[in-house]
């Protein structure tokens, strides 16, 4: 090689390296998201979390959701947009103090993307404030009350609820308890909590719509062990139906007591999904047996596959009705953080918050395991427009104890889903 073309190559060699040190580099990501977003280096995990509650006499419900969730991370391999997933999770009980206890500990974490909770709708409705504020989108598998949607009653942004309203599922008791059981008159108790007193409202609105009548609405407190006095009051009246739309341990006096007391050998008793667990019928004893539950009622052979999956990991049955939601909800999340992400070359992702929302909230269409769900904005006339309420009212049933469940069996047959 000459002397001359070796200097020309040498020139053009060192002005190519300049080019490359003081040429345009690859776009630094700047977030432009209305309330931010969360970025999550090469090596970090897209972390989510739930709140749920999972000790004492409802923890029936946490475990059922917590089993569901982790196995649709499982599905996924355990990994979304190259990155681990990382599943944490707060005891939000089923009151509360445990849901805002929950929500701060959740808020107070920027690594959280979503959050899957609560359980119960008491948890949540303390909760949202806190759980709006810092951005987050939850996404409850098993909240019922109707306020939690509802524009200018308890909802907030970010919120989204994969189950039904229970402005389906009173609809659908108060139906089943006039027109396949032939009531005319029934009597509720509540606890107190938003999901019994607005269940019950429901149910005694549509049954008085139908041409029943409503001989009593009363309440017992959370912990009350003897029910024989509101039982006395109820009995007065001899109702052909007693709707008590509450949880366990409660809910297992009521049915325990009411053969104790005289005005009530005749009453059909029906619960809700309150007490559609696995634990009821025995804890609840022989009275048990010819009673009712309303409640989630999913089928299909995607849900065969589910249950399939749940034995494999956990032998058995989940304990109560509300694991395909749960299911649902995380994949509706996952999906949503997987179409709204930004992703860097080298694997940096970023997610804005709002983006998020909006994504879910977009949802017009999708198939789950409990059917057809739509996050869209509703109009529910005159309670409003509700937001994310994604669920359209299928997966419903109503359920009858025998004694095949009082000896151990789960689930319950259903008796009566809408539209039979």
């Amino acid at each position: 090689m000459s002397k001359r073309l070796f200097a020309v190559l040498s020139v053009l060699m060192v002005a190519g390296m300049i080019l490359t040190a003081c040429g345009p580099k690859a776009a630094t990501f700047e977030c432009t998201d209305a309330i931010g977003c969360v970025d999550i280096a090469p090596d970090e995990p897209i972390h989510i979390a739930y709140m749920l509650t999972i000790s004492g006499a409802t923890a029936f419900l946490g475990e059922d959701s917590s089993g569901a969730i982790e196995i649709a991370i499982d599905d996924r391999g355990g990994k979304l947009l190259g990155h681990d997933i990382l599943l944490t999770g707060e005891d939000s009980g089923c009151s509360a103090e445990g849901g805002q206890t929950a929500a701060t500990k959740v808020a107070a974490d920027p690594t959280i993307v979503g959050v899957i909770g609560t359980n119960c709708s008491s948890a949540a409705t303390a909760a949202l404030d806190t759980i709006s504020a810092a951005g987050l989108v939850m996404l409850s598998p098993s909240n019922t009350a109707p306020a939690l949607t509802i524009e200018g009653q308890t909802w907030k942004p970010g919120y989204y609820r994969i189950c039904h309203t229970d402005l389906f599922q009173g609809a659908v008791a108060a139906e089943f308890a006039y027109n396949e059981l032939g009531a005319r008159t029934a009597a509720t108790i509540h606890d107190g909590s938003p999901y019994a007193d607005q269940l019950q409202q429901v149910f005694a609105k549509r049954f008085i719509e139908l041409g029943g009548k409503v001989t009593f609405q009363g309440a017992v407190n959370v912990g009350d062990t003897d029910m024989r006095t509101i039982l006395t009051t109820v009995a007065s009246d001899s109702p052909d139906v007693l709707y008590f739309p509450i949880f366990e341990p409660e809910g297992d006096f009521i049915v325990a007591q009411s053969s104790e007391i005289a005005g009530l050998e005749n009453t059909t008793l029906m619960g809700a999904d309150g007490l559609l667990a696995d634990s009821f019928p025995e804890n609840a004893g022989p009275n048990v047996v010819g009673m009712y539950l309303s409640g989630p009622y999913v089928t299909g052979a995607a849900y065969d596959e589910f249950l399939a999956k749940w034995d494999a990991k956990f032998g058995g049955v989940p304990p109560s009705g509300f694991h395909a939601f749960a299911y649902d909800g995380t994949n509706i999340l996952l999906d949503a953080i997987e179409k709204v992400a930004v992703v860097d070359e080298d694997g940096t992702v970023h997610i804005g918050r709002q983006a998020l929302r909006d994504s879910i909230s977009a949802l017009g269409s999708y198939t789950g395991l409990t059917g057809k769900l739509d996050c869209t904005d509703k109009d529910f006339g005159e309670l409003g427009t509700s937001h994310g309420d994604c669920a359209t009212g299928g997966a419903l049933g109503v359920f009858q104890i025998t004694e095949a469940e009082l000896n151990g069996a789960w689930p319950p047959a259903a008796v009566y889903t809408p539209g039979e």
